[in-house]
């Protein structure tokens, strides 16, 4: 069957002489002569000689349909190795902390209908929004952007663990535009897409981590907040740093090292629990972490200053 839609394919492709046509057609035991066939065909002709032509246009038409599908499946496969290109190399980037050279490449594909190539295209715009060469405004624009792109991903593929990770963080960041009554509302959805994200990959640290950042946020907030979301919700969100602690640990066991601000909060919970030795274990571990990134020289600075508290 694919040899003979392959050959329709090819037959489509081509245009058809006149004599070629009637080769073909003469196969497959369709009358070529005059309108009819040569020398016309009289009405009782027609009518015995319809059924043959019947199987023949079907057979035909089957062809036909046989060859759209197997040019459509080519286009399909295509596709699809245009896509894991763009996201290998997106990859690379990524780990190579050339943000603005992912931006670019990712945004080229901003009306792709992958889920993975755009959960990608929000953590790169959220990623140059965070630079420190980036203009207030153009931060903005960014952030309101990734969530955008997190939410088409989320459209996409209901299933993907990223992209309800990353659009819980991008209504996360444009709750710091959107003020502190939005902030608080959006919280429910926040924790609830980091649970979703959660229960589709449990052994994805970083989404273990933020939930336990949201624990965490809740937990130290202040009594000006607490009041604002008691008034707007008749449960508000709340949580403990126990909570928040639970969570560092299992994105510990998930993925060992694998964030220095994991090692960071671990220990600033045990310090809100005035657990001082296992403090500075955390601490010092978040202190001495590589620094790869930006972030990572920034929670080196924090780690020393807390172990220098105590």
């Amino acid at each position: 069957m694919a040899a003979a839609a392959a050959m329709a394919a090819l037959l489509l492709l081509r245009p058809l002489g006149r004599s070629s046509a009637r080769t073909l057609l003469g196969r497959a035991g369709v009358p070529t002569g005059g309108p009819w066939g040569r020398g016309g065909l009289g009405r009782s002709q027609v009518l015995r000689k319809s059924p043959k032509r019947a199987v023949a246009l079907s057979a035909g038409s089957f062809l036909v349909y046989e060859a759209s599908k197997l040019v459509s499946g080519f286009a399909e496969v295509h596709a699809s190795f245009r896509v894991a290109e763009v996201i290998e190399q997106a990859d690379y980037l990524y780990g190579s902390g050339e943000t603005e050279k992912l931006y670019r490449l990712l945004v080229q594909h901003k009306n792709s209908e992958d889920a993975e190539l755009l959960w990608r295209l929000a953590r790169a715009s959220r990623d140059l929004a965070q630079l420190s060469s980036t203009s207030a405004e153009e931060k903005r624009q960014l952030v309101y952007e990734a969530l955008e792109y997190a939410k088409k991903a989320l459209e996409k593929n209901e299933s993907n663990f990223a992209a309800h990770k990353w659009y819980a963080i991008c209504i996360s960041d444009v709750g710091d535009y959107e003020g502190i009554k939005v902030k608080i509302a959006n919280a429910f959805v926040i924790k609830e897409h980091f649970q979703r994200a959660i229960e589709l990959n449990p052994k994805d640290a970083t989404s273990i981590h933020l939930m336990g950042i949201w624990c965490y946020s809740f937990a130290e907030m202040p009594w000006y907040q607490r009041k604002i979301a008691a008034m707007l919700f008749a449960t508000p969100p709340t949580s403990t740093y126990q909570e928040a602690l639970r969570y560092f640990h299992m994105a510990e066991e998930a993925d060992p090292n694998f964030y220095s601000k994991n090692l960071l909060f671990l220990g600033k919970a045990y310090l809100k629990l005035n657990n001082k030795k296992m403090a500075l274990l955390w601490l010092s571990k978040a202190k001495d972490y590589p620094a790869h990134t930006e972030e990572d020289k920034q929670v080196q600075k924090e780690a020393l200053e807390l172990l220098n508290s105590i």
